[in-house]
C-alpha cells in the first residue's frame, strides 16, 4: 500500500538512481536477470504498441467527428498546427544548440544497446500483429466509419477497446516501469555510458524548460494581437491553471481551473467551455516540444539521422498519434513510441530513455498544454462567426 503511494515519477528516479549504482558493484549473474526482462518487457512493448494506437486514436476520432461543425474544425486545426509548430520549434533550437553540446560533454561514441551489451539468459520473440502505420491507417478508417456511419455497435466495441488498452497500461506497463528503466540504467553504467548519458541530458532539459517558457509567451502574443489585449496580462491570468498543472500532470484534473482562467480572460462562455475540455484532449505543445527535443539529442547521441524531413515527418505524425493519450496516464509516451521506432528506429534502450526523459518533466510539458489552451480558446473566440452559439 505504501509503494502505491508514491508516485510514478519518484519511482523512476529511485529507479535510475538504483540502476547507476548498482552497476558498479551488482554480479553479472544478477544483471543478466534484469537484461532477461528487459528483454521480454521490451517485446511485450512491440506487441503492444500497434494496439495502443487502435485503442486510443480510434474512439478519439470517432468521439471528435461526431461534433461536426465550423468551430470544431477551426479548433482542431488551430491546435494541431501549434502542437506542430512547437514540435519543429524544438527541433530548429535542438538543431543549432545540440550538437556542439553533445559534442563538448559526451564526445562522438554512440550508446551501446542494452540487448547488445549483456546477455540474457533467454529470451522471448513476440511479434506484432501489425506494424504501427497499418494500425494508424485503421485507426481513421474506424474512427471516421464511427462518426459518420452511426454504428452504435462499433462506437461500443472501441470505447471499450480503449478501456483494455487504458487499463493494460495503467496496470501493466507503467507498475513494470521503473523495473525496466532500473535494467536499462544499470546495463549503461556497466557499459560506461550512464554518466555520459546524465550530463548531456542536465544540459538538454536547462534548453527545454527555457523553450516552453518561450511557447507559451508566443502563444499568447499571437492572442494578444488576434484579440487586442495585453498577452502578458492575458499569460499571468493563466498562472492558476498553469501551477495547478504542475502539482496534478493531467490536463484533465485541471480543466476546472483552466476553465476558470480562460473566462477571467474574457472568452465568451459557450467557446470557452467547447474549446478547454477538448484542447485538453488534442493540444500538446508542451509534450510534442519536449519528446522532439529529446527524440533529436538521443539521435545526436546515436548517430541516427536527424534531418528536417526526418523530423517533420515524426512531428506529424506525433502530433496524430498523441490524440487523446492524456487521458491515460503514461500514455502520451506510450503512443509515441510508435513514430519514434518506426520513423526514427529507436531500439529498446532509446525507447526506455524517452519514457524516462519524458516522465521526469511530464509536469512541465502538461503545465505548457494547458496554458496554451487558454491562448486557443481566446483565438478561437475571436474567429468564430457573430451566428455561432457563445
Amino acid at each position: 500500500m505504501k509503494l502505491k503511494k508514491v508516485g510514478l515519477l519518484p519511482r523512476i528516479l529511485i529507479a535510475i538512481v538504483l540502476g547507476i549504482g548498482l552497476g558498479l558493484c551488482m554480479p553479472m549473474s544478477l544483471v543478466r536477470v534484469f537484461a532477461t526482462f528487459n528483454g521480454v518487457f521490451s517485446q511485450l512493448l512491440k506487441f503492444l504498441i500497434p494496439f495502443i494506437i487502435i485503442g486510443l486514436v480510434t474512439p478519439a476520432i470517432g468521439e471528435i467527428g461526431r461534433q461536426a461543425g465550423r468551430l470544431l474544425l477551426l479548433t482542431v486545426a488551430v491546435a494541431y498546427a501549434d502542437t506542430v509548430l512547437s514540435g519543429m520549434l524544438a527541433y530548429g533550437t535542438g538543431s543549432v544548440f545540440f550538437p556542439p553540446l553533445v559534442s563538448h560533454v559526451a564526445g562522438t561514441s554512440g550508446v551501446t544497446a542494452p540487448a547488445e551489451a549483456i546477455s540474457p539468459y533467454f529470451s522471448i520473440t513476440i511479434p506484432a500483429m501489425f506494424d504501427v502505420m497499418s494500425a494508424l491507417v485503421f485507426s481513421f478508417m474506424l474512427g471516421l466509419c464511427i462518426a459518420y456511419g452511426n454504428l452504435p455497435t462499433l462506437r461500443g466495441c472501441a470505447i471499450e477497446f480503449r478501456e483494455v488498452v487504458s487499463k493494460t497500461i495503467t496496470h501493466v506497463i507503467i507498475p513494470l516501469l521503473p523495473l525496466y528503466i532500473f535494467g536499462i540504467f544499470l546495463d549503461m553504467t556497466i557499459t560506461g555510458q550512464a554518466w555520459r548519458i546524465v550530463r548531456v541530458f542536465a544540459h538538454v532539459i536547462v534548453i527545454i524548460f527555457v523553450l516552453h517558457i518561450f511557447i507559451m509567451l508566443y502563444e499568447f502574443c499571437i492572442a494578444g494581437l488576434f484579440t487586442k489585449k495585453n498577452p502578458f496580462r492575458l499569460l499571468y491570468n493563466m498562472l492558476p491553471a498553469y501551477m495547478t498543472a504542475l502539482g496534478t500532470s493531467s490536463s484533465a484534473a485541471t480543466i476546472p481551473v483552466t476553465l476558470r482562467q480562460t473566462l477571467k480572460n474574457g472568452v465568451s462562455e459557450g467557446v470557452a467551455g467547447f474549446c478547454v475540455p477538448l484542447c485538453a484532449t488534442i493540444h500538446m505543445s508542451g509534450s510534442a516540444m519536449k519528446i522532439t527535443a529529446c527524440a533529436l539529442t538521443i539521435c545526436l547521441l546515436e548517430g541516427l539521422p536527424f534531418s528536417f524531413p526526418v523530423f517533420l515527418h515524426f512531428v506529424l505524425m506525433l502530433g496524430i498519434v498523441m490524440v487523446a493519450a492524456p487521458g491515460v496516464p503514461g500514455g502520451a509516451i506510450m503512443a509515441a513510441l510508435a513514430p519514434l521506432s518506426s520513423i526514427l528506429g529507436f531500439g529498446d534502450g532509446q525507447q526506455a530513455l524517452m519514457i524516462a526523459l519524458y516522465i521526469a518533466m511530464d509536469s512541465f510539458g502538461t503545465a505548457c498544454n494547458v496554458t496554451g489552451d487558454g491562448a486557443i480558446a481566446l483565438i478561437i473566440d475571436r474567429l468564430r462567426k457573430p451566428t455561432d452559439p457563445s
